[in-house]
């Protein structure tokens, strides 16, 4: 049985809405993320995409329901949330070692030469451009080590290339055994070229309709 990383039962989330005082965002929402998962949140925007995945990171509480984590969660919100002065392979270190983790500098190495960076892993990311940025904040799924991805539109600023990476990289945490949760418009089936075995099907939420 595939027992369950990452449960929300019930989840009700409240939010401001002008003039006309506030409204839920979403109700009762419900959510079993288990091994190999990847579910695609859609819906359009001011759904409520990105506040569910930042009450499934317990980043923002809920008005009602719970979540329960059964294993290590790593949240890419959609801004990279890298510090400017400190170059992609800095900033890898930094998260991973507030995750506990001390990555060997070939763990490290690795990860620069996965996401493309390998050209600009010891420049300032303040001049790198916005997919540059995008692909250090992608590192950091790398050298954590968490089971469960939660990822905020994780195609943003990246071209097709980058894109096919991100589709490329969640296959491959799913086939380890992870999984991903993540809000977007785009779908992030893998390429036709990787070859993984078989996944199971990708489940697809929709919020706001």
């Amino acid at each position: 049985m595939n027992a369950p990383l990452l449960v929300a039962e019930h989840l009700t989330f409240t939010a401001a809405d002008g003039d006309l005082g506030r409204r839920d965002l979403f109700r009762d929402f419900d959510l079993a993320v288990g091994r190999q998962d990847l579910v695609e949140v859609r819906g359009p925007n001011g759904s409520g995409k990105s506040t569910l995945l930042r009450c499934l990171a317990g980043l923002v509480k809920p008005a009602a329901g719970r979540v329960e984590r059964h294993a290590g969660i790593e949240y890419l919100g959609h801004r990279s949330g890298l510090s400017g002065r400190l170059t992609p392979l800095e900033n890898a270190r930094w998260v991973a070692r507030l995750r506990g983790h001390r990555p060997a500098a070939s763990v490290l190495d690795a990860a620069m030469a996965r996401v493309g960076l390998g050209g600009a892993r010891d420049d300032p990311c303040a001049t790198l451009s916005a997919g540059q940025q995008r692909r250090a904040a992608l590192a950091r799924l790398l050298v954590c080590a968490a089971d469960v991805w939660l990822l905020d539109e994780p195609l943003t600023a990246l071209d097709d290339v980058g894109a096919a990476l991100v589709r490329e990289l969640i296959a491959q945490h799913r086939a380890a055994g992870g999984a991903a949760v993540c809000a977007t418009h785009r779908e992030l089936r893998p390429p036709a070229t990787t070859a993984l075995g078989s996944l199971p099907a990708i489940q697809v939420v929709s919020l706001g309709g």
